[in-house]
């Protein structure tokens, strides 16, 4: 069986699918599993899985943006003669025709969960439970597997800082979503605590769009030990020092993901998103909510509340310290990098 999963979204998204394609190989051993992503930067997800044939990249706002460059995507997927499409990205309009490249073929769409809450792991196992799996009992796990060269680039960094063997966590900083940030002022206690207390170094974990929340924390923790990766690291390179870290501090965006993926334990900051559909999957990880407020979980991603994310503003760095000590003190947050 040729298998194409459709889902040009972020990073999250993306590793919110790696147990949908463990659940079709465990069904159908002998299935290969294309999967359609949005940029060749989330691409490097699943270049190393072993359970993933092919990534295929629709890039609609780069290089697929002129119709002619689509219509060659379109003879590439229709070559590939695909048994079976399952679409995640219903509200794409050009998702639907690379669909459609594939007919006859028999054809999944996600439904996202109304009226219910579910985990978005477990809502994606429902779009194919047709094959057999029980999304329920599937195996829920996240999975970033790393490629040997991003495992060394984040050994060689941390022992070139004085970290090798040392706890160290990641903070990171931003998200997609301006509601799902913990303030700056915030992680800069924070991490001047982190050292002062517990002895543990921050990583700054984020994208070139973070720079500017990364220049606000570091003003604020002069003289605290920190390593300032923010637009500095490739995914990969990315998820094998979180994979080195003890502990990531998060919100709910794709590196709170991506360190549940590679075994590390989280603190997950928790407002206006809702744990209950993307919280951080596996044990061992605690998430932080201002539980007192009425509006939490508002699952919106603009606030209209007075005092403006209160919810985010109330999770205090005392409670968030606290976390972080009880993982580290159990010294079981350290995920094996896997090459």
């Amino acid at each position: 069986m040729r298998v194409l999963l459709f889902k040009p979204g972020a990073i999250g998204d993306l590793l919110q699918l790696s147990p949908v394609v463990r659940a079709i190989k465990e069904r159908v051993p002998d299935a290969r599993i294309a999967l359609m992503v949005g940029s060749p930067a989330t691409a490097g997800l699943f270049v190393h899985n072993p359970l993933v044939d092919e990534v295929l990249v629709f890039d609609r706002n780069g290089e697929h943006r002129s119709w002619r460059a689509f219509g060659k995507l379109w003879k590439l997927v229709r070559g590939r003669q695909f048994d079976l499409v399952v679409n995640y990205q219903r509200s794409n309009l050009r998702g639907w025709l690379l669909a459609a490249a594939s007919l006859p073929c028999w054809l999944l769409v996600y439904q996202k969960a109304r009226g219910r809450v579910v985990h978005a792991v477990e809502n994606h196992l429902e779009t194919v439970a047709p094959l057999g799996i029980d999304p329920q009992t599937a195996d829920h796990r996240l999975e970033l597997h790393l490629g040997a060269e991003d495992v060394r680039w984040a050994g060689e960094l941390l022992a070139r800082e004085g970290l090798a063997g040392r706890p160290a966590a990641a903070l990171v900083l931003g998200a997609s979503h301006a509601v799902n940030r913990w303030p700056t002022g915030n992680f800069a206690e924070l991490a001047r605590r982190l050292d002062s207390e517990l002895g543990v170094a921050s990583v700054f974990v984020g994208g070139a769009q973070d720079r500017e929340l990364a220049d606000a924390v570091a003003a604020g923790c002069a003289g605290a030990r920190v390593i300032d990766l923010v637009g500095c690291a490739s995914l990969l390179q990315t998820g094998a020092v979180l994979a080195r870290c003890a502990v990531a501090v998060s919100g709910d965006t794709g590196p709170m993901h991506m360190a549940t993926a590679v075994g590390t334990r989280v603190v997950a900051l928790f407002g206006p998103a809702d744990p209950l559909r993307t919280g951080p999957m596996g044990e061992g990880h605690v998430v932080l909510r201002a539980r007192e407020l009425p509006c939490v979980p508002c699952r919106s991603r603009e606030c209209r509340h007075v005092p403006y994310l209160e919810c985010m503003e109330r999770i205090g760095v005392d409670a968030v310290l606290e976390a972080v000590r009880s993982i580290v003190r159990k010294g079981d947050g350290v995920g094996p990098p896997t090459p």
